[in-house]
């Protein structure tokens, strides 16, 4: 087996005395999208957050192409080539759709490479070219997750992870997102994608992992897990 991308080995997360990660070990290799399933409080947030260094890890090792990023400056992992996507959008409202995008590049001095960037996204989210001298915050939810979703992108990540990219969205525009998603796997992107929506994550990912209470409770290929009768009861309903 190849060197994973990102591996975690026996990762621990505290908050005060609460731990919300137990000896969670995965691994992401290059191309791949990778999901990250559980219900509310499982820990799948944490775990992206500490990949991203947002929250130390009390115990265990954070790995990136074999190297240990444990406690490194957040503003390295994205040097490094890990984008963020966060739970609930949080784009900035005042700003503009350009500005937005534009703030997603801001470690970057390739003014060309950053123009084809943005082209990009405009070809992977058209309404976002429409409105793209419009307020942040005059955009539907919908609007809103793509420019989250475009914003990572101008960082030119080697590894993309999403935080509930589908949380609130109606069924149509779950599915815009999600091809969105899959487009952008076709493409060569490797993604490790957090979501509640279980059917959509397994329908288009390669491996899945499912987290219980901070634990890692099951792994498998994602066509092995759809058929896993827990998890079908758990997560995927009848």
């Amino acid at each position: 087996m190849s060197t994973p991308l990102l591996a975690l080995e026996q990762l621990t997360v505290r908050y005060g005395g609460i731990t919300a990660l137990r000896d969670i070990s995965l691994e992401v290799h290059t191309g791949e999208i990778v999901a990250l399933l559980g219900a509310n409080g499982a820990g799948k947030s944490t775990t992206l957050r500490a990949i991203s260094q947002l929250v130390p890890a009390a115990a265990g090792t954070i790995r990136w192409n074999g190297g240990v990023i444990n406690g490194i400056p957040v503003e390295r992992t994205v040097r490094l080539g890990i984008s963020h996507c966060p739970e609930g959008r949080r784009v900035l409202t005042r700003l503009s759709v350009n500005d937005n995008l534009d703030l997603g590049a801001w470690l970057r001095r390739d003014r060309a490479g950053i123009g084809r960037d943005l082209d990009r996204c405009f070809d992977l989210f058209p309404r976002l070219a429409e409105r793209r001298h419009q307020l942040a915050g005059s955009l539907s939810g919908g609007e809103q997750q793509m420019l989250a979703i475009a914003r990572s992108l101008m960082a030119r990540p080697t590894l993309l992870m999403l935080d509930e990219p589908s949380l609130g969205l109606a069924p149509k525009l779950v599915a815009e997102v999600i091809g969105a998603l899959a487009n952008l796997h076709r493409d060569g992107l490797t993604l490790l994608l957090v979501e509640q929506n279980a059917n959509a994550a397994l329908a288009i990912a390669d491996r899945a992992y499912v987290l219980v209470s901070g634990s890692l409770e099951q792994a498998g290929s994602a066509a092995a897990l759809r058929a896993d009768e827990r998890v079908k009861a758990a997560y995927l309903g009848p």
